[in-house]
C-alpha cells in the first residue's frame, strides 16, 4: 500500500513548535496532543499549510513563514480609538484584555485592548502575531482521507465521529 501523503482533504495530525522572530516559544504541541487540521480548508496559515503539502507521516521539517503568508502585515489603521461606552456595561477594560466589536460593514473585529482612559479606549485590531515571521518545527504524526462528513463540514471530525447541535 502506499503511503498516504499530505492533500487537499486529507486529515492531517502535527506536533509544532513555533517561535517567533527573537526564538522564543510562542507555542507548542510538545507534551500534549497534535494538533489536527483538515488541509487545503485554510484552518492552519497559509505559508505552514503550502510548505506541509506532498509531505509524509515521519517527515520533519522547519518552516520560516513570512507576515503576508502567516498572520498578516501589521496595518496601522486597525489601531482605533473607541468610546468607552461602545463596550459593554460592567466589562473589566484593561491592557490585554480582548473584545469583539461590530465594524460598519455588518460584520466583526476582534480587538486588543492597548490603552485605557476616562473616556476612551484604544484597541488594536491585528492579531498579536502580524507583522512578524514565524519559525515552525513541525513533525507529521498521521494523515489520512478525510471522511464524507468532514469534508461537508469543513474541519477534521475527533475519534468516534463528531456531533452538531
Amino acid at each position: 500500500m502506499a503511503k498516504e501523503i499530505v492533500t487537499g482533504d486529507s486529515v492531517v495530525s502535527i506536533h509544532y513548535t513555533l517561535r517567533g522572530e527573537d526564538k522564543e516559544v510562542i507555542d507548542s504541541s510538545d507534551g500534549g496532543e497534535p494538533l489536527v487540521y483538515l488541509h487545503g480548508r485554510s484552518q492552519i496559515i497559509p505559508g505552514l499549510e503550502r510548505e506541509l503539502d506532498g509531505k509524509k507521516v515521519g517527515d520533519a521539517l522547519k518552516v520560516e513563514v513570512a507576515p503576508a503568508e502567516g498572520y498578516g502585515e501589521y496595518d496601522e489603521s486597525l489601531k482605533i480609538s473607541v468610546e468607552r461606552g461602545q463596550f459593554p456595561k460592567g466589562a473589566e477594560i484593561k491592557e490585554g484584555s480582548m473584545f469583539e466589536l461590530a465594524n460598519d460593514a455588518g460584520g466583526s473585529l476582534v480587538v486588543r485592548v492597548i490603552g485605557v482612559t476616562d473616556e476612551s479606549v484604544e484597541v488594536d485590531g491585528n492579531h498579536p502575531l502580524a507583522g512578524q515571521k514565524l519559525f515552525f518545527e513541525v513533525k507529521l504524526v498521521d494523515i489520512r482521507k478525510a471522511t464524507a462528513d468532514e469534508i461537508e463540514h469543513g474541519h477534521a471530525h475527533g475519534p468516534g465521529g463528531h456531533h452538531h447541535d
